[in-house]
């Protein structure tokens, strides 16, 4: 039997097309830094190259026998984006050259920091070229968010933002983007498989409540 995250914890992963109030609590993360336009930065392409690259290799450690104490069998999760812009703010959809970001991939309890250096030695005798010094294992919790499903091009973001921002407002939130608290997006589905138009993308942004 797989675990799968965005089954086991819909909350998470299914939200509906209209805003609603979330605790999300401390996750592990495999994350790469970088900036630019995801569309046609070399860096966020190698990103994506890293991150799945790294994951797979624990996700599939069963193979050769060196799967880590506690492990279980799962279904990949999907690839997630903290965004803003280098005064600190939140995305300029006009802007995309001035995106700042980290993207990262779920992994699941079991990935300890001892789990996660030894996929990043077995992962650079594959790809010696690569390089995964990039990578970091990180704790993330993003504690009391308002979240959406955005169903659409990435383009369309910001009505839907403005919608979902004003709902946190109307229960008794302010937007609390910071330095440490970033808009978060998680892609369900693959653009370069997926017509623009049915594209399935959850967005976060933390709040806090006015006392």
């Amino acid at each position: 039997m797989f675990i799968d995250f965005k089954k086991t914890e819909k909350h998470l992963y299914q939200p509906k097309s209209s805003p609603s109030i979330i605790d999300v609590p401390e996750m592990t993360f495999i994350a790469v830094d970088g900036k630019g336009n995801p569309n046609t930065s070399e860096a966020y392409k190698t990103a994506l190259e890293i991150l799945y690259g790294l994951s797979y290799t624990i996700k599939m450690s069963k193979m050769s026998g060196t799967q880590p104490e506690g492990y279980f069998e799962y279904v990949m999760p999907p690839l997630e984006g903290l965004w803003w812009t280098a005064d600190g703010g939140t995305v300029d959809f006009s802007d995309k050259g001035g995106f700042c970001w980290t993207s990262m991939i779920r992994q699941p309890e079991f990935v300890k920091p001892e789990v996660f250096e030894f996929a990043a030695f077995t992962f650079v005798k594959k790809k010696p070229d690569l390089d995964i010094s990039k990578a970091r294992l990180i704790k993330l919790t993003e504690g009391l968010c308002v979240q959406i499903m955005h169903i659409g091009s990435y383009d369309d973001e910001p009505a839907t933002i403005a919608a979902m921002d004003k709902y946190a407002e109307e229960q008794g939130y302010v937007i609390d983007i910071n330095e440490t608290r970033r808009h978060h997006e998680i892609y369900l589905n693959d653009p370069r498989k997926v017509p623009p138009a049915k594209l399935k993308t959850i967005i976060r942004h933390p709040v806090r409540g006015l006392r």
